[in-house]
């Protein structure tokens, strides 16, 4: 029996240790700091902590400390040893094997000395000593419950050792506290592994949401998930900066996990935005490209000028010299319908004369060429959206924190709606939709900004545009940096630490990839170029 000052101690201990895991969030960590807990608790040298699964039992960690072995866990030595299965192979209970005996029957098993012990295998144990020069003598099998009385694990304790470091064995008082530790453990684990599972039902009911906004438009659907990639890889930049305004910004792994997650929602609200307008490749585009009606009216206006020759009322020359300005008219509004990123105001012009033009409709009647809705269209200066359209866009954002804000986050997620829901506002105060500043907005919504951008510029999958090339995507960002549109801290940190090549590497094309001069990036950002 053990003294009382030193089962007290052990008593401190075991509590000390039940408040320790509680509190560990990493499994592979937390199933080591079990073994180890276990052993220092009844001064075992050596120990295994196994894991059921699939009707077996797995090494998940083996150390014995006189001989410097420690696989598993955080080592990053693998344990590379086969499970012990809890069956034979013609379905009877496998009680030859000391661990499966204790799942098996539910008991924990003590044994005084393997070699003279009766009734179970330790041959493997034998070999082990013959190879190694190692004496493998008391055994302590304790199998580890759930709260719902299920074992999902084991925990052996090998080599027992007295006050004077002399070979033991394991007492009851020793016996008793390495079961209330595996009670413990066993809670922690499961508790923790709740945690995990609940974590990944939520990311997946998260990534249903991508994959319904993806179905709808495959072009947002790849932005759903390279902007919580770049997000992260910015914020990690910051992180380990030293430099600048934002020298003090650190993170832990909650921050990560919190970051990772408004990443992945921070345009859940487009699932309300109506496809056709998503997915508008060309400023005529609804269901159908309207180009192709204006290419139907440009045929008629060639054969009513083939018509007119036919009947005298123009000449040879007049007729050709008309067929070839309608044909020029058609590739000009064909062109203009594709979009860009910007359309002069002469081009918008000559939409407007081309469109003011008469001409006789399958109705039988005189009307202008284009209708003013259309003239609107293939007047848009960049990109394929009108105003009206533009907004209906813009209003993912609000919907995007309706949405979050609605949400009963927990304490470690509180921020998830801010950090989403500000990546469409400007360090001026005039982005959209609360019209924030820069010092009303957290570090992670300013860096989600920048990656949402950076994203848009490059993508290659927009069906009205190519992917930019990274020079000249950092310089426009540059310009959206000396204009207050994004945080010029964080664009300095995403230039000189080369967050731009590292997202580049992973996401675009060798056609996108070309030489940055870094310097003028930063001048023009600063306002000095």
């Amino acid at each position: 029996m053990l003294s009382h000052d030193i089962l007290h101690e052990r008593l401190e201990k075991l509590n000390a240790i039940g408040i320790a895991l509680s509190c560990e969030n990493h499994i592979d960590k937390l199933m080591e700091t079990i073994l180890i807990a276990a052993k220092h608790l009844v001064n075992a040298d050596a120990g295994t902590l196994y894991i059921v699964k699939d009707g077996a039992l797995y090494f998940q960690i083996v150390i014995t400390e006189s001989l410097g072995i420690a696989l598993g866990g955080t080592t990053g030595q693998p344990t590379n040893l086969p499970p012990v299965m809890l069956r034979h192979t013609d379905g009877s209970p496998n009680l030859n094997n000391v661990v499966a005996c204790a799942v098996n029957k539910d008991i924990t098993i003590n044994i005084e000395d393997a070699y003279t012990a009766k009734g179970y295998d330790f041959s493997g144990t034998k070999n082990f000593d013959s190879s190694t020069g190692y004496r493998s003598k008391s055994f302590l099998t304790v199998p580890m419950k759930n709260h719902e009385r299920e074992i999902i694990g084991v925990l052996q304790l090998i080599n027992a050792k007295d006050q004077n470091g002399e070979l033991s064995y394991f007492d009851e008082d020793s016996q008793s506290m390495a079961e209330s530790l595996a009670s413990q453990a066993a809670i922690a684990l499961t508790n923790r592994r709740l945690i995990h599972q609940l974590e990944e039902l939520f990311e997946s009911f998260i990534n249903l949401i991508n994959l319904a906004i993806d179905d709808k438009s495959p072009y947002t659907g790849g932005h759903c998930q390279r902007v919580p990639a770049l997000t992260i890889m910015l914020a990690e930049a910051v992180n380990q900066a030293n430099y600048g305004a934002l020298a003090d910004f650190k993170m832990d792994n909650r921050d990560r996990y919190e970051l990772k997650i408004a990443g992945l929602l921070h345009d859940c609200g487009k699932i309300t935005t109506p496809v056709h307008v998503v997915d508008k490749a060309t400023k005529l585009q609804t269901i159908f490209d309207r180009i192709h009606l204006i290419d139907t009216r440009f045929e008629v206006l060639k054969r009513d000028a083939e018509i007119d020759y036919l009947r005298g009322k123009s000449t040879e020359i007049e007729w050709k010299q008309r067929v070839e300005q309608i044909e020029s008219d058609r590739s000009f509004l064909q062109h203009a319908n594709t979009g860009g990123e910007f359309m002069p105001d002469a081009a918008c012009e000559r939409v407007k004369t081309i469109g003011q033009q008469i001409w006789l409709n399958p109705e039988g009647e005189t009307s202008d060429f284009l209708s003013s809705e259309e003239i609107e269209n293939l007047s848009i200066a960049r990109g394929t959206l009108t105003g009206a359209e533009r907004q209906i866009i813009n209003h993912h954002i609000e919907v995007t924190i309706e949405m979050l804000e609605s949400l009963p986050w927990p304490k470690h997620l509180k921020n998830v709606a801010e950090f989403a829901g500000g990546h469409h506002e400007r360090m001026d105060g005039k982005g959209y939709p609360r019209g924030l500043k820069k010092e009303q907005m957290s570090v992670q919504a300013r860096i989600m900004g920048i990656a949402d951008v950076f994203e848009a510029l490059t993508a290659r999958d927009r069906p009205y545009k190519d992917g930019m090339k990274i020079s000249q995507s950092l310089t426009i960002l540059a310009r959206m940096a000396k204009d207050q549109h994004i945080d010029v801290d964080l664009f300095e940190i995403f230039v000189k630490e080369k967050v731009w090549k590292d997202y580049a590497e992973l996401f675009l094309g060798p056609s996108q990839i070309d030489e940055v001069d870094e310097e003028k990036l930063l001048r023009i950002a600063m306002g000095k170029d």
